[in-house]
């Protein structure tokens, strides 16, 4: 079931979701990871790559555009053969979940500052990768520590004409959908079904992303 009657407008109806078996990213995209696609094309650094806030190997890269997220996944498929590419927002909800149908977080329904040492945390810069426990998918900090992009134009009242089938989002659009939270704001943590957006050209320091393999 995707979507929530709890939250934003955005987020409604819930309706039920068929995915296609895919496989996501256990974390998200560490600064590790993209250097070695820097120092492979001739791709621009993003923002903050040398402050020490958020340069640390096992830290999320951040402030990179849907543009360069893109730019990442096609030279990693072209040097693995496999086809990698952002999660659909549908995906990115369903692997957020971690087969746990209708429940708020990945964690079940307590809320985020009930967890341990939350007020310690992601103070002013994301947190090192897999810090924390896994979901029910093994999947790392997700709906946390950065914001994610995902494949999918964004669309407020999309979910009233969403397919049932492995959606993709609206043809066209002004914004890129992302999920997650972030770091950088007062509740750190988002529920699954929670939906941000932002265009596609921006980047912003809790931004970051994690990539998928699949169903295209």
């Amino acid at each position: 079931m995707m979507g929530s009657e709890v939250g934003q407008d955005d987020e409604r109806p819930v309706h039920r979701v068929w995915v296609d078996s895919f496989d996501l990213g256990a974390w998200q995209v560490t600064n590790e990871e993209f250097a070695a696609f820097l120092k492979a094309v001739d791709h621009p650094p993003p923002p903050g790559w040398h402050d020490p806030r958020f340069n640390h190997p096992m830290q999320p890269v951040v402030a990179i555009s849907w543009l360069d997220t893109v730019t990442y996944c096609d030279w990693l498929t072209n040097i693995t053969g496999r086809r990698y590419r952002l999660p659909s927002e549908a995906e990115w909800e369903c692997a957020a979940r971690g087969g746990v149908e209708g429940a708020r977080y990945p964690w079940g329904d307590d809320p985020p500052e009930s967890r341990p040492a939350y007020s310690e945390r992601w103070l002013n810069r994301p947190e090192q990768r897999a810090l924390g426990e896994p979901n029910g998918f093994g999947l790392y900090d997700i709906c946390e520590n950065v914001h994610e992009w995902c494949g999918d134009w964004y669309q407020a009242d999309y979910y009233a004409a969403s397919p049932d089938c492995n959606p993709r989002g609206p043809e066209t659009g002004l914004r890129r959908v992302s999920r997650g939270g972030s770091w950088r704001h007062r509740i750190k943590s988002s529920r699954c079904a929670a939906r941000s957006s932002i265009p596609a050209a921006f980047r912003y320091m809790d931004y970051g992303f994690r990539i998928a393999c699949g169903t295209e």
